[in-house]
């Protein structure tokens, strides 16, 4: 009774949920802090000042939320932890963001660069959709987001999986080599994930400067507000560029589910017909004016992003102190393995002691464990659990 291409289809398995009991949560790549707190006073004012809303559709464009996006890149560079926090509450909320010289962009962003939807799971596929075809494979790293391959089955798009370098840096030779044999595109995380390695951005111009110029070159920013090099400078340089971004990790919104990108005026036009071929009105009311107030209150989340990766490098010496294995983070988490623990198992006597961190059976990385960086208070509560393991 279903079609073939259900029968294909490969989904996407996020971090478990459980019901049984209440876990520390770090298994999702969430962020660990609350929204801003004028977020929280813009979306009951929304909801108590124009109840009527809820029951007309909204901005089938996000105008105010393309804009506010718009303001909060310019105003922070891009890369939230980097920013120049002055005067403000503690929290950081109010405050005036100005970007680090090294993230400064030259140029303005213009709301018309931007193309906001639901989560950044969304943008990519519409993404997917826009600019990637079935009749030639689409690279990317073997190990990456779990959800392009997904998109790959359900778009019946071919992929190109590039295995990583040994020390778990991207392949970005073959990769290119691999794309110019196909005549296709590329994507990948930057920082990656699950490794939390990122390329500069003068390696990622290199590489662009050496990819078929005629096809869309995506690079995902999920993580980058934590300590990577956003590449939205190089869109003056690249018209074939596109980057994704989500409000789910910096922006403390996961469950707001808002994501957006950024590229030339002609892609976020092409992106934009995909979505009206789907659904005319893909943001509601009430995530609108969430997201207009996070961007508008930057500075708070500056300080969160600059708190989870103080948290995060504590916590890398902690365990390498301890005879682990972790890679270097530009993300909120950490990749890691000890010898003599298998993965599952780390994963397994964690979770015994009420916490949730990740494990991924994939083979290549299934010795591994992916651990969200949490608040003080709970990275110190897995230290404890951690110390003996």
């Amino acid at each position: 009774m279903v079609s073939s291409r259900l029968t294909n289809l490969h989904p996407y398995v996020p971090g478990e949920q459980p019901k049984d009991r209440i876990y520390i949560k770090l298994n999702a790549n969430e962020n660990p802090y609350p929204p801003s707190p004028k977020v929280i006073k813009a979306v009951r004012v929304a909801a108590k000042k124009h109840p009527e809303k809820l029951g007309l559709y909204p901005d089938p464009d996000s105008n105010e939320l393309r804009e506010a996006i718009s303001e909060m890149l310019n105003k922070s560079g891009g890369v939230l932890c980097r920013a120049n926090l002055e005067k403000g509450k503690k929290n950081g909320s109010g405050a005036i963001v100005t970007p680090s010289e090294f993230d400064k962009i030259p140029f303005v962003v213009t709301p018309d660069m931007i193309y906001a939807g639901n989560g950044s799971d969304e943008v990519l596929s519409f993404v997917f959709y826009a600019f990637f075809d079935s009749d030639r494979k689409l690279v990317l790293p073997e190990h990456t987001y779990s959800f392009y391959p997904v998109y790959g089955g359900f778009y019946n798009i071919p992929l190109a999986k590039i295995p990583l370098h040994t020390d778990w840096t991207l392949d970005t030779e073959k990769m290119l080599e691999v794309a110019n044999q196909e005549n296709s595109g590329i994507i990948f995380a930057n920082p990656n994930a699950p490794t939390s390695l990122g390329l500069t951005r003068d390696e990622v111009r290199e590489m662009i400067k050496k990819a078929p110029h005629d096809k869309v070159f995506v690079v995902d920013e999920a993580y980058v507000d934590f300590g990577g090099e956003s590449c939205i400078p190089l869109l003056a340089e690249f018209q074939n560029l596109v980057i994704v971004r989500t409000t789910s990790k910096s922006l403390c919104g996961a469950g707001q589910r808002l994501g957006y990108l950024v590229a030339n005026k002609e892609l976020v036009e092409a992106v934009t017909t995909v979505k009206n071929s789907l659904n005319h009105f893909p943001i509601d009311f009430l995530a609108q004016q969430a997201g207009i107030a996070a961007c508008r209150d930057a500075g708070y989340y500056v300080k969160c992003a600059q708190n989870v990766a103080f948290e995060r490098d504590e916590f890398i010496d902690f365990l390498r102190e301890k005879g682990w294995n972790v890679l270097d983070s530009q993300t909120n988490f950490i990749f890691c393995r000890k010898d003599g623990v298998s993965g599952e198992e780390a994963y397994r006597k964690i979770k015994e002691e009420g916490i949730l961190v990740r494990h991924f059976a994939t083979k290549g990385i299934e010795e591994y464990i992916r651990i969200t960086v949490g608040t003080h208070e709970q990275m110190e509560a897995l230290k404890e659990v951690m110390e003996n393991l």
